[in-house]
């Protein structure tokens, strides 16, 4: 089985959305409003300096995806790339489509000079944390904090 990996582009839309509500489902048991979802997703595709989505196929059908998004590092002089919206469809886990899009993204950005790759996972998420791990990525010593300013967090 060959996992390709490819762009997203707008006619991937309602299965981007899927994917997130289904994430944020899963992961953090949140139902998103999905007007939102819709909107949130389609801006990416309409302001490049958002971010941009892949999509990985397995024999011809969609099974996974994932958007990247810019940090600039004054410290650095460069992006970080950060991993958001992480999904792949329960019947492809495991079969390596993660791995497939994980060597997209960073293939992507050593060639554009990003300063390196990052991700937040949930604590007790401790599957992806292992899946994580083995591609070298290492916990960072920060604890993350936020004040959010709408009722959808």
């Amino acid at each position: 089985m060959s996992i390709e990996i490819r762009p997203a582009n707008v006619r991937d839309i309602e299965f981007l959305v899927d994917c997130n509500a289904a994430m944020a489902r899963e992961t953090e048991h949140k139902i998103l409003d999905r007007e939102a979802l819709t909107r949130g997703t389609r801006a990416v595709f309409e302001d490049q300096h958002r971010g941009f989505y892949l999509v990985a196929e397995l024999e011809g059908n969609r099974v996974g995806c994932l958007l990247v998004t810019y940090e600039w590092s004054d410290w650095r002089n460069g992006d970080w790339w950060w991993f958001q919206s992480v999904y792949v469809i329960g019947e492809a886990r495991r079969l390596g489509v993660f791995r497939a899009l994980y060597a997209e993204v960073e293939r992507r950005a050593r060639a554009a000079g990003a300063i390196g790759l990052r991700l937040y996972v949930e604590r007790d998420n401790a599957r992806a944390r292992r899946t994580y791990a083995s591609l070298g990525l290492e916990e960072e010593p920060y604890r993350m904090l936020r004040q959010g300013f709408t009722d959808l967090d």
